[in-house]
């Protein structure tokens, strides 16, 4: 029996948070520590004549200008891999300061090292860079007639054509089509925490402070930068102040901040300042995307044909997935899907909160409403009419789906059934109302190794569950306590948990929404089996009141355990560990995940909708309620549940209607700061009403998790720009939607 799980516990750590005890990667006070500054390219393509450091090192305070020309050379740039797989996870192919060639404006080229961080600000302006610059490629437009097929993208684990039976002769057949082409723009990730590390050496050894999604990851990539053996290095982290997926790989600051660190014999701190995390940790690419559907008269699909065309960086080919939960979501017999990719002057672009299956859901959904707007059918009823029984590619079971659960509720909350079809008949005054809605899903992907953690109890009746999981503000060590409290049947108040440290069991990095499930699958494990070997030794002492009992009738609560049958009869952890001299006892719990060729279709489902208010003199869109019900499976902690789907739906408000990084004709990004990249802030946001509905699925993980981090996100563009097309009878077929679009 669980007491802990699913309540909506307060955030354990939030009391340091709100009071400022809490340290975050770039507040560790050391002794002597110096600080360190990028010189970056202002070029995106070209070589660098000569670089100029002398003003630089004459300047007060500065103990050191590193770049090509001295730094020592690391070890091997570790392959593209997601962090998910818990070995290194470099963020791309390359490693800056080893050549003269500038691949990408934002190209990390100097380093500046000084006593103060405003010493090194000011000698980083003093360093001068000559280059000799050449033609560059930055956007789609200009390596339109560039573009290649992928034979593979994202690090190679996806390929870039995917195909089901004939997607020609069924569109030929098809007497119902919808053909559209869909852009989105580049996206930043911009968590309130910029990214840092501080670096400190004691002798052959190197401790990391580093802000990350998964300390093993950091570790094992420096590693394999720096050619320095992994056991002798140690990343710990703290806090967190958010990711949203530019702390998921590992890019190069942290190895620099450890090369500094050696240079000058004293703990370095590198910090990227704002503008810097546009062009340091990776982006969510520009994209293009053509769809084209095929439908009989009554509104089913026959098929699909889904192309998308992206830069990427010249060393690797990335994409996010944008074709894949898109090519799941509803029952189609053909379909077509391919990647093709431009060699463009960019970092590689990187996991950005939903990877894929934000852009590819918004182009999948909006074309979903334009082929029900052709055939008059309600947009609701023509995604029942396409429901996936299966999973559409293999014809694999769901290892669970409340999806028409999720469709039934979202309706009722928006009253949809009293919703005019008609475009632009319903006024609020000047604005013009309107209601849509979309579909949501969100891969459930195991790690690609086995997951650990160690669970402790003390002869006080205390214990603690360690893992080297990171926080990254999701409440996910409020979550694992609440598990092992209840794995161990220990009170809340007596269970401690430590995470965010490499010398900690092994976690992959919490990304993809998978933190939760695989960590919790850990950390149960352990909890029930240091739970399991105290029961075994109460029954095998003979002074213990269990002696001789059954273990199987053993139960445990609060600390105690006691007879199912004569709760009186029994006795407490700290009673057996005190009678046996025992400071405490321990055990491992290790998760070895399913493997991808799992015979289940994975996926947390889900139901969007969005009323709006569309000034048309203005051109404004207020978005003035979103609902969202999901299918999550187990829910941990409902507040922090809660917290997570809201702010993925909110942020694909902002993907809507607000954010868009624009490249400007030298190669960099224009709206490099949070003054001209837009985000949503209080006043923009509004009513969010959240239910989930909880399905049991035996295949996942140990406790059916299936993760909420990023399915709110899904489908909220596509229900945002339905609605507005209700208000006002006009599609749009751009992310984001702005106010000169509107008019």
């Amino acid at each position: 029996m669980t007491t802990a799980i699913g309540r909506p516990l307060d955030r354990v750590d939030g009391h340091a948070k709100v009071t400022g005890a809490g340290r975050y990667s770039a507040e560790i006070a050391l002794p002597g520590l110096a600080h360190a500054v990028l010189v970056t390219s202002r070029i995106p393509s070209g070589r660098v004549e000569l670089i100029d450091t002398y003003d630089a090192e004459q300047a007060q305070g500065v103990l050191a200008v590193l770049h090509h020309l001295n730094l020592p050379k690391g070890g091997s740039v570790p392959p593209l891999l997601p962090s998910l797989f818990g070995a290194a996870a470099s963020g791309q192919t390359f490693f800056p300061m080893q050549d003269e060639v500038i691949h990408y404006a934002g190209q990390h080229l100097a380093m500046v090292v000084a006593e103060t961080l405003d010493q090194a600000e000011h000698a980083a302006r003093l360093v001068r860079i000559t280059y000799r610059e050449t033609a560059s490629i930055t956007t789609v437009e200009q390596g339109r007639d560039r573009a290649y097929e992928a034979e593979k993208i994202f690090a190679g684990f996806i390929p870039g054509r995917i195909a089901r039976g004939d997607v020609a002769a069924a569109l030929d057949r098809a007497p119902v089509t919808v053909e559209n082409t869909y852009y989105c723009a580049a996206n930043h990730h911009n968590p309130i925490e910029c990214s840092a590390t501080t670096a400190v050496w004691e002798g052959d050894r190197l401790t990391l402070y580093d802000a990350t999604q998964g300390p093993n990851a950091t570790l094992h990539t420096v590693a394999e930068l720096l050619n320095v053996m992994p056991s002798h290095i140690r990343v710990v982290t703290n806090y967190v102040g958010g990711s949203f997926g530019c702390k998921a790989m590992i890019w190069d600051h942290p190895a620099l901040a450890a090369l500094a660190a050696r240079a000058v014999h004293r703990p370095v701190r590198l910090a990227l300042t704002r503008e810097q995390m546009f062009s340091s940790v990776g982006h969510r690419e520009e994209q293009e995307q053509r769809l084209t559907l095929g439908a009989d008269r009554d509104g089913r699909l026959t098929a699909i044909r889904h192309h998308k065309l992206s830069p990427t960086s010249h060393f690797d080919d990335w994409a996010e997935p944008s074709l894949g939960v898109a090519s799941q979501i509803y029952a189609c017999p053909n379909y077509e899907g391919v990647y093709s990719l431009i060699k463009a002057n960019t970092m590689t672009p990187t996991f950005t909160r939903c990877p894929g299956e934000a852009s590819g859901m918004f182009v999948m959904e909006t074309a979903m409403d334009e082929l029900a707007e052709k055939l008059d059918l309600d947009p609701l009823e023509l995604r029942l009419r396409n429901y996936a029984e299966t999973e559409p590619m293999t014809g694999h079971p769901w290892s669970s789906k409340g999806l028409r659960d999720c469709y039934r509720r979202g309706a009722e909350l928006a009253r949809w059934s009293e919703r005019d079809p008609r475009p632009g008949t319903r006024r609020d005054g000047n604005w013009l109302l309107g209601w849509g809605m979309a579909s949501s899903g969100y891969p459930v992907t195991p790690p690609g190794n086995p997951q650990r953690a160690r669970a402790r109890i003390f002869a006080d009746g205390s214990a603690v569950v360690q893992s080297s999981f990171s926080d990254i503000g999701t409440g996910a060590a409020t979550a694992m306590t609440q598990v092992a409290a209840d794995g161990l049947g220990v009170p809340l108040e007596r269970m401690r948990v430590q995470y965010g440290d490499s010398d900690l069991p092994n976690t992959a990095a919490a990304v993809g929404s998978a933190g939760a499930g695989m960590v919790s699958a850990a950390v149960h494990i352990a909890a029930t089996a240091l739970r399991d070997q105290l029961i075994a030794q109460a029954v095998a002492d003979e002074h213990s009141p269990l002696h001789g009992a059954d273990p199987r009738q053993v139960a445990v609560s609060d600390g105690r355990m006691a007879l199912r049958d004569r709760p009186a009869t029994g006795e407490t952890y700290a009673e057996l560990l005190q009678r046996a001299f025992m400071a405490d006892a321990e055990a491992l719990g290790t998760w070895n995940p399913p493997g991808v060729d799992t015979p289940y279709g994975t996926m947390t489902f889900g139901a969007q909708f969005a009323q709006v208010a569309v000034d048309p003199d203005l051109g404004l869109c207020r978005v003035r309620q979103l609902i969202g019900v999901f299918d999550p499976g187990r829910v941990l902690n409902r507040k922090t549940a809660h917290s997570q789907l809201m702010g993925g739906m909110l942020w694909g408000m902002s993907h809507a209607l607000l954010e868009g990084t624009i490249m400007g004709p030298d190669g960099r990004w224009a709206n490099a700061s949070l003054g001209e990249y837009l985000v949503p802030v209080n006043a923009d946001a509004p009513d969010v009403v959240i239910e989930t509905i909880e399905t049991t699925d035996t295949v996942v993980n140990p406790l059916g998790v299936k993760g909420v981090g990023e399915v709110g996100m899904v489908g909220t563009a596509a229900a945002i720009a339905n609605a507005i097309w209700h208000a006002t009878g006009r599609r749009h077929h751009r992310l984001p939607i702005t106010i000169e679009s509107l008019l």
